[in-house]
């Protein structure tokens, strides 16, 4: 019995246990010593008690309840890892060729992709795991770019209120609103007058009526932050109009409160005809110079459509004069329509009446809109320009002008 134990101890501290255990094959010897241990131990009780009988029936019974399922349930571990080892390293393989395969993978969707019936199936399944994971990491992005906007907001918003609680922050502001609101109200007594024409919200869309409002909104408080501020008027104005809704949502309580003169009659019925001009970009006639002793006219209109000739046609119909800004004495134009928002208008007049140069005042067109600035009229420049292509053309101009006419002559005989 001793050798046998010693015998079993030997097993036990060889390496034989940690190589089965590394290869899976550790639940295959434990059994078998098992048995051999209760071999011995019956052995010596045998030798000990003569006596007693083992039972061998009901010791065959345990033993075979016990092994099949202990090497079943390890053959069948065995198959499995190997199985998704084996899928692991091909979408591996995959991955390194460029195909379309998730980044990270679990174990439950690799035992769905060994399932998969063709290898068509196991692709399609690989690419709907990609681009779930690609939707996932979109997500993600998104609330992170969220995340960072809102600490941005909040820390907007609180520079924000530790400005509104300085204090002398707060007295300026409140002093130069004082200041803007006297100015304001001097012009209503002293200033010179400019009318906004408010009777064209049947030629414009609600959108548009709303973006014009809120340009007469920006022109309203350019015109109050200026050293000499313009009277303004607001005529043909009617209330419950698309007009009025969209002041009261911008303005609200300070609609009643505004140094302005709104009035819904026409400006013919409030002023002279003959101090009267129409500010329209479709004009023949160009503005040279900007009077103080006329009433100018902006029609209150956003035309996306860009329909030309409106404005004149109304100017036309009152007989009034019109006038447009020279705006391609002073820019080389672009291709496009020369309209101007009326936060711009106010901007060119606003500094027309306090310098009375061009070339400051039309620094507020946009910059897209034109090349540069010009030292000569536009007329001269074309002049200039067709003098040096026939420079440059030289004897060629002749041959130039004999191909065209054939050319000519082919069509009108074609005709």
């Amino acid at each position: 019995m001793q050798s046998a134990n010693m015998f079993l101890k030997k097993i036990l501290r060889s390496p034989v246990l940690p190589f089965a255990a590394q290869h899976g094959m550790k639940k295959d010897l434990l059994p078998l010593s098992r048995t051999l241990s209760l071999s011995l131990c019956l052995k010596q009780d045998n030798s000990c008690n003569p006596e007693e009988k083992l039972d061998l029936d009901a010791w065959k019974k345990v033993m075979k309840s016990e092994l099949p399922e202990v090497v079943g349930e390890t053959v069948s571990e065995h198959k499995e890892l190997s199985t998704l080892a084996a899928a692991r390293e091909t979408v591996e393989m995959w991955r390194l060729a460029g195909r379309l395969v998730p980044e990270n993978i679990t174990e439950e969707q690799l035992k769905t992709f060994v399932e998969c019936s063709s290898k068509s199936a196991q692709k399609k399944y690989l690419k709907f795991l990609h681009v779930r994971e690609l939707y996932k990491k979109n997500d993600k992005r998104k609330m992170d770019e969220k995340r960072e906007r809102r600490l941005e907001t909040k820390e907007q918003a609180s520079e924000a209120d530790e400005a509104k609680r300085n204090s002398f922050i707060c007295l300026w502001a409140s002093c130069m609103d004082r200041a803007y609101s006297w100015r304001a109200a001097q012009s209503m007594i002293f200033g010179q007058p400019l009318v906004f024409d408010m009777s064209y919200e049947k030629d414009m869309s609600a959108r548009e009526v709303a973006n014009a409002v809120r340009q007469m909104v920006f022109s309203e408080g350019c015109n109050r932050r200026s050293a000499d501020p313009f009277h303004i008027h607001f005529c043909n104005f009617k209330e419950d109009s698309l007009y009025h809704k969209e002041f009261i949502k911008h303005y609200r309580e300070a609609w009643g409160k505004l140094l302005i003169t709104v009035t819904d009659q026409c400006y013919t019925e409030v002023f002279p005809k003959d101090k009267l001009i129409y500010l329209t970009a479709d004009s023949p006639k160009v503005m040279k110079t900007f009077d103080h002793d006329k009433i100018y006219i902006v029609g209150s209109i956003v035309d996306k459509s860009i329909k030309t000739g409106v404005s004149l046609a109304r100017a036309k119909r009152l007989g009034l004069e019109t006038a447009a800004l020279p705006l391609e004495k002073y820019l080389l134009w672009n291709i496009g329509a020369k309209n101007l928002t009326l936060d711009q208008m106010m901007h060119i007049l606003l500094t027309l009446k306090d310098t009375g140069d061009w070339r400051k005042a039309l620094e507020f067109v946009p910059k897209r809109k034109y090349c540069g600035f010009v030292s000569k009229p536009v007329h001269e420049l074309k002049k200039t320009l067709s003098l040096v292509n026939t420079l440059k053309l030289g004897k060629r101009r002749e041959e130039l002008q004999k191909q065209f006419a054939k050319n000519y002559s082919k069509k009108l005989t074609r005709k």
